[in-house]
């Protein structure tokens, strides 16, 4: 049996990285192959999809403190920056301790121009978990000197990972209240956004408020936009970056996973587009998750650890709890 380990990561409790280790641990124990191949959507672990941090820059966080931020760059001239790591919501400690009014991510511009001025040809940025939703202004003003970001001419090209559609001025309205945003003032915050979409439009000649997925992560894809950067599907692109469907031309299952499976993960997400590509490539596929919604679950083989072995041990030992579905599913000839 040739596995495939390919799942995301359990939020908040193990990377992508991990659980793929378990995955291969158990796959191997049971006397078969196992590839691991962890994955994102463009949301937060983007970066350690990759293989994580090789170069670190001090830029603003979300409230204008600074911040040692980490991001990657390869000999090839791909660099991978997440702008959670400079303009994220942890970064201020959550939705209670953010000022969504005045979060800026100007952090992520610094960190994007850092990869730039280092000599990065294309710059991939993970859009999840941000605290703000300045329409991207802040990360506009630090890159407009390097503007367009579309890969003509010489000119470094810039790929706006998303896993939402959300377009710019539905920003506020959307993600808002997940960033601590009031209700009386997500009117105030939509106006903004299409009054920045003008701006856009007069400055850079681009109507952002027309482009899907350019209200992801408060509107900065539309603001990368703005300047010549391509918002594109973000489990797409990483999955091609990291080699999806070369590894599974040489799969007999590909076994993913992530921390709850609802009927959002068929949409952009890891474990619905693994899924997806598995049928193409006539794979069987395994989804190992923390939590599974009955609808979810229906829609693909599914190993829910919670409901197998408890919320303190799917929590505490997460990939342990992994392991052990791996092996059942493998065969009873593995070593416990």
């Amino acid at each position: 049996m040739r596995v495939l380990a390919a799942p995301d990561k359990f939020r908040g409790s193990v990377s992508a990285a991990e659980v793929a280790a378990a995955i291969a641990e158990a796959a191997r124990s049971c006397g078969s192959e196992c590839v691991e191949l962890p994955l994102a959507d463009g949301g937060e672990g983007t970066l350690d999809a990759f293989g994580g941090a090789n170069r670190w820059t001090e830029v603003s966080d979300p409230s204008g403190e600074r911040v040692e931020a980490g991001w990657r760059l390869d000999a090839d001239g791909r660099a991978v920056v997440e702008m959670a790591r400079a303009s994220g919501l942890a970064l201020v400690g959550g939705a209670a301790g953010n000022d969504p009014e005045n979060a800026s991510t100007r952090g992520t511009g610094e960190l994007i121009a850092a990869a730039l001025r280092e000599g990065a040809e294309r710059v991939l940025v993970g859009m999840g978990g941000s605290a703000t939703t300045d329409g991207g202004s802040g990360a506009v003003a630090e890159l407009a000197e390097f503007a367009p970001l579309d890969g003509s001419n010489g000119n470094p090209e810039v790929l706006v990972c998303c896993d939402v559609e959300t377009v710019f001025s539905d920003a506020a309205r959307i993600f808002g209240p997940q960033k601590g945003v009031r209700p009386e003032l997500i009117e105030h915050l939509t106006d903004r956004l299409r009054e920045i979409a003008t701006e856009y439009r007069r400055r850079f000649g681009v109507d952002v408020s027309r482009i899907p997925g350019g209200g992801a992560a408060g509107g900065l894809a539309g603001g990368l936009a703005a300047l010549g950067a391509r918002p594109v599907s973000g489990f797409d692109t990483i999955a091609t970056e990291l080699g999806l469907r070369a590894a599974l031309d040489t799969a007999d299952l590909v076994i993913t996973g992530e921390g709850k499976l609802d009927l959002g993960s068929f949409d952009g997400k890891v474990v619905g587009g693994v899924a997806r590509e598995a049928r193409r490539h006539d794979v069987a596929v395994l989804a190992v998750v923390g939590t599974a919604g009955a609808e979810a679950a229906a829609r693909i083989a599914t190993r829910d650890i919670t409901a197998e072995f408890g919320s303190a041990r799917a929590w505490h030992e997460t990939t342990e709890c992994v392991r052990r579905c791996v092996i059942d599913r493998l065969g009873p000839t593995a070593k416990s």
